[in-house]
């Protein structure tokens, strides 16, 4: 199979499974001519602030008093650049993550951190095959 048929079964895949939404979509429409990196560097920084900010939450969630108003706030910055981005899954489980917050539940928000965790990186580990299979796509080596 080609690397253009292996990136649109993909991504297909990955908009059938509730990963991504029509906004990624979106996304994709904002990439031209003179910018033809903009998704990729797009994805980049989504998958590495989603790395930082999971970090901080097992982190705050790890102390005796859990400090919810600021679990909630970086839960709050992860939906956001999750609906950005479209990435539903992530950004629906944020939405849960949100209510256990509220509810001060720390059992509710560690259960929901994992839920959190397992649905980023699955999105990270399929956006980083979906950016290698466009630069075979573009000509491009495949990197690292």
């Amino acid at each position: 199979m080609s690397a253009a048929n292996q990136l649109a079964a993909l991504v297909s895949n990955m908009y059938a499974t509730g990963l991504l939404d029509d906004q990624f979509q979106q996304l994709q429409m904002l990439q031209n001519a003179s910018t033809p990196d903009f998704v990729s560097e797009v994805v980049t920084l989504f998958c590495q602030d989603g790395e930082r900010i999971i970090g901080e939450l097992a982190k705050l969630l790890e102390k005796p008093n859990v400090d919810f108003d600021r679990v909630d706030a970086f839960v709050h910055q992860l939906k956001g650049s999750s609906a950005s981005i479209g990435a539903q899954k992530v950004k629906n489980t944020c939405i849960q993550f949100r209510e256990s917050c509220q509810q001060k539940s720390k059992d509710g928000c560690l259960k929901t951190l994992e839920t959190v965790k397992i649905n980023f990186y699955d999105l990270r580990d399929k956006f980083q095959t979906m950016l290698q299979l466009q630069r075979q796509v573009n000509g491009c080596p495949p990197s690292k």
